[in-house]
């Protein structure tokens, strides 16, 4: 691979782990919220699983206190779709922690989230789902980011990715048919993320950022999201491919005139407004940026 490219690839990949929120320890979380306070639940539940994305991580200096906030499109799903949110999201997670590790930093659990011990994600999913039999309206997955970090400091990243993106499909193939029995016919929703690395267009921080958020497009749409698709509808789940509802796959050609930036392409400009990332180099969505994505999942279930 030329050096420009092994670049890019590399700073893709690395950013990719600023998903987990702060140091994480035994990072799994198992816990319920509801939306509504101490009100009493709604008839149906709505339980979400995965990373910092579920749990709605905030970074420090975004107008609200850094960690998890009732701003994830999680909340916002179950608010919409008046359903009782359970959310066992952890930030930092992996496909693997999902189902191995139990336990989960209290600055990583979802905002008033409990932690009872000794259950991984998917083992508290499955409980909470047998628990509410013939009430679970909706599951919401979102995994895979976390699983990409380590290769930025690899010998070979191109490989390192290639093996990550298998070891995703390998997670998510052993823990999507225990959710499917669990849930019954209740449907469940698997996720991707914003192709955030368009960001490195504006972005000061990469010298090759152009180059970076060319390359960035395949690497979402035909290596990662492929993968993740194919997974989720092995088990009858539903795949939102939020890279492509968030702008991701429009044409780099296409340009907007940026308050901001100047004129710039419109997908980079689309990914500055609903992420962090062009601002302060951060993956994670603004609040408009998750209110996208609840729409998106909202949409694919017919609500």
């Amino acid at each position: 691979m030329p050096g420009v490219r092994r670049f890019a690839l590399v700073g893709a990949l690395l950013l990719l782990a600023s998903c987990t929120a702060g140091p994480v320890e035994n990072p799994v979380s198992t816990s319920t919220t509801t939306s509504g306070g101490g009100a009493p639940p709604v008839d149906r539940v709505h339980v979400s699983l995965g990373d910092s994305y579920a749990t709605g991580y905030r970074p420090a200096g975004s107008g609200a206190p850094a960690g998890p906030s009732r701003d994830g499109f999680a909340y916002l799903v179950a608010e919409r779709a008046d359903l009782t949110l359970v959310n066992l999201a952890c930030s930092g997670a992996t496909s693997a922690q999902m189902r191995d590790q139990a336990g989960c930093a209290v600055g990583n659990r979802a905002a008033d989230a409990a932690d009872p011990a000794g259950l991984t994600q998917v083992d508290a999913a499955v409980r909470a789902l047998r628990e509410n039999e013939g009430r679970v309206g909706l599951v919401t997955v979102v995994i895979g980011g976390n699983d990409l970090a380590p290769c930025a400091l690899a010998s070979d990243p191109v490989v390192c990715a290639s093996q990550a993106v298998e070891g995703i499909r390998a997670g998510l193939a052993a823990m999507l048919p225990a959710l499917r029995e669990a849930a019954g016919d209740a449907p469940i929703v698997g996720l991707t993320y914003p192709d955030v690395f368009l960001g490195a267009w504006v972005s000061p921080a990469f010298p090759n950022g152009q180059n970076l958020a060319r390359l960035s497009v395949p690497l979402f749409r035909d290596v990662l999201n492929t993968a993740l698709k194919a997974e989720y509808e092995r088990v009858g789940a539903t795949f939102v491919d939020v890279t492509a509802t968030t702008g991701g796959y429009g044409p780099l050609t296409e340009v907007t005139q940026d308050p901001t930036y100047g004129p710039i392409p419109t997908p980079v400009a689309k990914v500055c407004a609903l992420t962090y990332f062009c601002t302060r180099t951060d993956v994670h969505p603004t609040p408009e940026g998750h209110r996208e994505i609840a729409d998106a999942v909202l949409a694919a279930t017919g609500r």
